[in-house]
């Protein structure tokens, strides 16, 4: 069974830094795109960054500049690097793979997600 666990969440003061991370066990085969959303209460869940497994990154416009997101494919790892944080920053993070190959089929994970606190 395959699950993503996410870890690093916490409060922190505006412009402060916290890395974000998420790892994924279980038998897997590929992870194309892994990628960090948020969801704060009564909005719409939003896509904050991604990553595939060529490097090539997405960003929300929102952290551009102030978010960074890498993986370690040899430990199945996804970080997300959050500097110059925001009190509009705060939110619940999870970490989602939309296409991860067990040998049998494409399946999406979602993490339980981490909750980031940032005060003014």
């Amino acid at each position: 069974q395959v699950q993503l666990v996410e870890s690093g969440g916490g409060p922190v003061q505006a412009g402060g830094s916290l890395r974000l991370s998420c790892a994924v066990s279980g038998t897997i085969f590929s992870i194309n795109v892994t990628g960090w959303h948020r969801q704060v209460p009564g909005k719409q869940r939003e896509l904050v960054a991604m990553i595939t497994s060529g490097g090539d990154t997405t960003y929300a416009d929102s952290v551009k500049g102030r978010f960074t997101i890498s993986r370690d494919d040899a430990k199945n790892t996804t970080f997300l690097q959050m500097n110059s944080l925001k009190p509009e920053d705060t939110a619940v993070y999870l970490c989602n793979a939309p296409d991860v190959y067990t040998g049998s089929y494409y399946w999406e994970f979602w993490g339980q997600g981490t909750r980031v606190t940032v005060s003014s």
